[in-house]
């Protein structure tokens, strides 16, 4: 019967014991010493301190929904960028410059403004090459035709009216 109470009886860490260990080392006594060691669990899992997983922070985008905070500054260009630089430039020339500061506050510029039409290349290494070896290089940009429904029927009729013209000449 004593044996099973002493089971239960484990003990996780030696915090649990007190200064009763320091003592028995002390005072020479090697069998207390011995059986508290020995009633310390040897379960590992038991002796290793395990916080509570801190629960899951909101992302950022539900942070600035929150906050209603606009849309981080962007990195590299846009076309908006451009719009807004030259929202800045016009302000800078009507206000001063606490005026742009609230504007860029309001409508942040790219941080980089690369160069545009250099196939990825520097700009003072491109403009360094000759106009062959500029003809030499990969397209770098797409080549995509940028047109929409409306601008292709007004290039119908304009055919057509054209058409017409030569025909009846």
């Amino acid at each position: 019967m004593q044996i099973h109470t002493l089971d239960k009886a484990r003990l996780i860490n030696e915090v649990q014991l007190g200064d009763h260990l320091n003592h028995a080392v002390e005072g020479g006594r090697r069998a207390d010493f011995a059986l508290m060691l020995a009633m310390l669990s040897p379960d590992h899992l038991e002796t290793i301190p395990v916080d509570a997983l801190p629960k899951p922070g909101k992302t950022e985008a539900e942070l600035r929904a929150y906050f209603e905070l606009q849309e981080p500054q962007p990195l590299t260009t846009t076309e908006q960028c451009y719009e807004n630089g030259a929202a800045q430039a016009e302000v800078f020339h009507d206000s001063g410059l606490a005026d742009v500061r609230l504007l860029h506050g309001l409508q942040p510029t790219a941080l980089t403004f690369p160069p545009q039409g250099t196939k990825g290349m520097p700009e003072d290494l491109y403009h360094n090459l000759s106009g062959h070896e500029r003809r030499m290089l990969p397209p770098k940009e797409d080549a995509t035709i940028q047109a929409s429904p409306q601008d292709l029927y007004l290039s119908l009729v304009h055919a057509k009216r054209f058409a017409e013209m030569y025909q009846t000449a």
